[in-house]
C-alpha cells in the first residue's frame, strides 16, 4: 500500500479574481510540491502578479481555494509570514542604512534568522556590506532584496522577477543562489520574463495567458510537446536536396531550413544522402526548440 500524498507547499484550486468588469484570474488551478522550483510565466496582464499577491496574502480572492504551507494566506497572518520570504518587483528600504544594517534589521523580525554576514556573502554583497543602500547600483539593490528574502530562513520563497536589472554575470550568480536554496530544501515560486532563466532553474512551469492556465509541465516536456526541431545547412550547388521535413521560414539566403518532429530519422536520411554523394553539408545546425519558442506559441506571440 502506498503512503499518503505529501501536502503541497502551495495548492490553488479554481481561483478567480476580478477588478470591476475585468476578469484578471479565471479558474486557475495548480499545485507546487515541497522543495520544488515552480515557474509562473505569462505576458504582462496575464494575471501573474494578481495570483502571486493572493498567495502572499496581500490581495483577497473572489472565489476558489488557496493554501500556502497548509494555511489560507488571507488568514495566516504573522505565523505564515515568518515561514515565507519574498523578492517583490520593487522593494523600498531606508536608503541611508548600510547593507549590513538593513539585513540585521530585517533579521530581527524573525524568530530564527540566518547570520547576516553569511547571507550578505551568499548574495555577493560582502564588499558592499558597509555601503549605504542609496549608493548601490540597481543590480546590487536587487541582490539586497534577495538577501532580505533569505535572512529569515524561510521554507518558501516568492521570487518575482528577481534578476531584473542584472548584467549576465550577476544573473548567473543569482541562478546559483536559487540552486543553493533548492538544495537546502526550500520551495520556490519564480516569476520571470527570461525564458532561459525558467528553463535553467525550474522543475516545472505554469504558463498563464488571459487569466487562465494554458499549460503546466517541465520545460523539456513542453518543448517536446509543442515545437519542432529545426535543421538547416548551406544549400549545395548543382543538386536537389531531399525533403526530410517541412520547409521553415526565416532561413538565410543560400540556406536550406526545415522543421521536423522526428529529428533523428530526418538527420539520418539527410546525412546518408550527403555521404552517398560525397557532399559535406556546410554550417549544418540542428536546433531543438527553446522554452521561449514554446512560450510564444502558447501565448500567441505575446
Amino acid at each position: 500500500m502506498g503512503g499518503a500524498t505529501p501536502a503541497a507547499a502551495i495548492s490553488v484550486t479554481d481561483l478567480h479574481k476580478s477588478y470591476g468588469s475585468l476578469q484578471a484570474v479565471r479558474g486557475v488551478s495548480f499545485r507546487v510540491e515541497p522543495g520544488e522550483v515552480f515557474g509562473l510565466l505569462g505576458p504582462n496582464g496575464a494575471g501573474k502578479t494578481t495570483i502571486v499577491e493572493i498567495l502572499e496574502g496581500y490581495r483577497h480572492r473572489d472565489a476558489g481555494t488557496v493554501e500556502v504551507l497548509g494555511e489560507d494566506p488571507q488568514k495566516g497572518g504573522r505565523r505564515l509570514k515568518r515561514r515565507v520570504g519574498m523578492v517583490l518587483q520593487e522593494c523600498a528600504v531606508d536608503p541611508y542604512l548600510s547593507v549590513r544594517e538593513v539585513v540585521d534589521l530585517y533579521g530581527g523580525y524573525y524568530p530564527k534568522p540566518l547570520v547576516a554576514d553569511d547571507v550578505i556573502e551568499l548574495v555577493g554583497l560582502e564588499e558592499k556590506a558597509t555601503v549605504r543602500v542609496k549608493n548601490l547600483s540597481g543590480g546590487q539593490q536587487r541582490r539586497l532584496d534577495l538577501a532580505l528574502a533569505l535572512i529569515g530562513d524561510p521554507e518558501l520563497l516568492f521570487l518575482d522577477e528577481p534578476t531584473t536589472g542584472f548584467d549576465p554575470s550577476a544573473r548567473r550568480n543569482a541562478w546559483e543562489i536559487v540552486r543553493d536554496m533548492r538544495r537546502l530544501g526550500k520551495t520556490i515560486l519564480l516569476t520571470t520574463h527570461y525564458m532561459d532563466e525558467a528553463q535553467n532553474l525550474t522543475d516545472r512551469v505554469c504558463v498563464i495567458s488571459h487569466g487562465e492556465v494554458v499549460r503546466i509541465g517541465t520545460a523539456s516536456s513542453l518543448r517536446a510537446e509543442r515545437a519542432s526541431t529545426r535543421i538547416q545547412f548551406v544549400r549545395p550547388e548543382g543538386v536537389s536536396v531531399p525533403r526530410v521535413g517541412e520547409p521553415a521560414a526565416g532561413g538565410e539566403d543560400g540556406m536550406v531550413a526545415m522543421t521536423t518532429d522526428t529529428p533523428t530519422q530526418a538527420l539520418h536520411e539527410l546525412t546518408a544522402w550527403a555521404v552517398a554523394r560525397g557532399i559535406e553539408l556546410q554550417r549544418l545546425e540542428v536546433t531543438q526548440p527553446s522554452l521561449e519558442d514554446v512560450y510564444l506559441e502558447l501565448t500567441g506571440g505575446e
